[in-house]
């Protein structure tokens, strides 16, 4: 098994995960990248993207020469499987953005071996993954083309790599399965067998059904608040019916951001309307979902009086998520803009916000602590769950604050009953 030499292709989050992945696994790894700045960055052990563990994982498996980061594709030749690892770019629209993807299945016909088996791992719409595989053989008929989508949440995605629960593989031939089985059984997984639209169609409806699962719960929410009901204790009993489940997502908020749900949800609304389905669930998730931004901002009107000009809002949180630092489609950093509009003045912290992505004046002020972000503040507003927020001396910040005001609309620290010190504590889905 650890013979085997595995190549990897597009190393911004997802590929450097895999690369890590995979070293771990005992196997050989190249990463390829067209980039020469990405390729020079890793050298130095710098990844593109912050993930916990990744830096120290691909340092430690370059040490034990057991991963090369290049940007030549021909050595890419002696790979007995290649993963296709691009974070497939999301368009502004919700729309994938193929090209890199593309670029890399037209040189692979003349770079790689007889027998090689190409692993795209990387989201592409219902019906991609045929045609990358009939382009390639077309051009090398020993090549084969498998779909294994990634399941990974930022924060800890090599964790749920190494430990996804289940494996999703979608071929066209028996001989494509055979290949790659004894790969992946490296992993301890479930391995589940399908064809390569099931597979594609399998990661838009696992996606389109969490957005929707959060759209549910931000529409809950509304109306326990409204009612004198509580959305913790809603969703305690939804997830007590086994048809539910513990794990299901319900927790209200801001709505999604980052592109990968939105993205799912515009293919499905595509694919209704290229077979003529007359089905508007998805197009419906989308709207509501954007919609929600106007849904905090009417919130935060009523908290500031209705009266944005002169406030000071400290805004906690601006990546989409924890564990990440990215900025790219984060729907904090999109309220923070129509609250900027508003005429309040914005001052921000996050632990680990790459600022360096955007190419653009900054309507807010950037703080280096909680404690200079929250000085003289009209109101804070926590956009993401970072730890940090949780374990901050929120006794100490009260002293230097103008109101003591909390919008928590990520309901983060409801169990830190901040009223009993002195705060007005408001959060989503409930009246305390």
């Amino acid at each position: 098994m650890s013979e085997f030499n595995i190549g990897v292709v597009g190393l911004w989050h997802l590929g450097c995960v895999l690369s890590a992945a995979w070293t771990k696994l005992g196997f050989k790894v190249v990463g390829f990248d067209p980039s020469n700045d990405i390729i020079e960055d890793l050298k130095k052990n710098r990844p593109p993207v912050f993930e916990p563990d990744l830096a120290e994982m691909l340092m430690r498996a370059r040490e034990k020469i057991k991963l090369n980061f290049t940007n030549d594709i021909g050595l890419l030749r002696d790979c007995d499987f290649v993963f296709l690892a691009y974070d497939t770019p999301v368009l502004d629209n919700d729309e994938s953005d193929l090209s890199p993807l593309q670029n890399a299945i037209d040189k692979f016909g003349n770079v790689l071996k007889d027998n090689t088996v190409v692993i795209v791992s990387s989201q592409t719409p219902v019906g991609t993954c045929q045609r990358f595989r009939d382009q390639l053989q077309n051009k090398n008929l020993t090549l084969e083309l498998v779909y294994s989508p990634e399941n990974l949440r930022l924060g800890e995605a090599i964790q749920c790599y190494l430990n996804p629960g289940r494996i999703i593989i979608g071929a066209e031939s028996e001989i494509a399965f055979s290949k790659i089985m004894p790969l992946f059984q490296k992993i301890q997984a479930e391995i589940i067998k399908m064809n390569l639209a099931s597979a594609e169609m399998m990661k838009h409806a696992l996606n389109s059904f969490l957005a929707n699962s959060i759209v549910f719960a931000n529409h809950l929410a509304d109306l326990c608040e409204v009612s004198g009901a509580n959305i913790f204790d809603v969703v305690k009993g939804l997830k007590t019916d086994p048809r539910i489940g513990h794990k299901a997502y319900l927790a209200p908020g801001i709505g999604f951001s980052g592109g990968t749900l939105g993205r799912d949800l515009k293919i499905l609304a595509k694919t209704n309307k290229k077979f003529k389905q007359e089905a508007f669930l998805f197009e419906s998730i989308l709207n509501f979902n954007s919609d929600r931004k106007i849904a905090i901002l009417n919130k935060v009107n009523e908290l500031l009086d209705k009266k944005f000009s002169g406030k000071v809002i400290s805004v906690l949180g601006l990546t989409y998520k924890p564990g990440t630092s990215t900025l790219r489609r984060s729907l904090p950093l999109d309220i923070v803009k129509l609250l900027a509009q508003k005429g309040a003045k914005i001052k921000v912290y996050d632990p680990k916000a790459n600022y360096e992505e955007l190419n653009e004046e900054l309507s807010f002020r950037i703080c280096n602590s909680i404690d200079e972000a929250i000085t003289k503040s009209n109101l804070i507003i926590l956009l993401t769950e970072w730890n940090e927020f949780k374990e901050y001396d929120w006794e100490k910040g009260s002293k230097l604050l103008k109101d003591r005001k909390i919008f928590d609309a990520k309901n983060f620290l409801y169990d830190l009953k901040l009223a009993k010190l002195g705060y007005e504590y408001f959060g989503v889905g409930f009246k305390d």
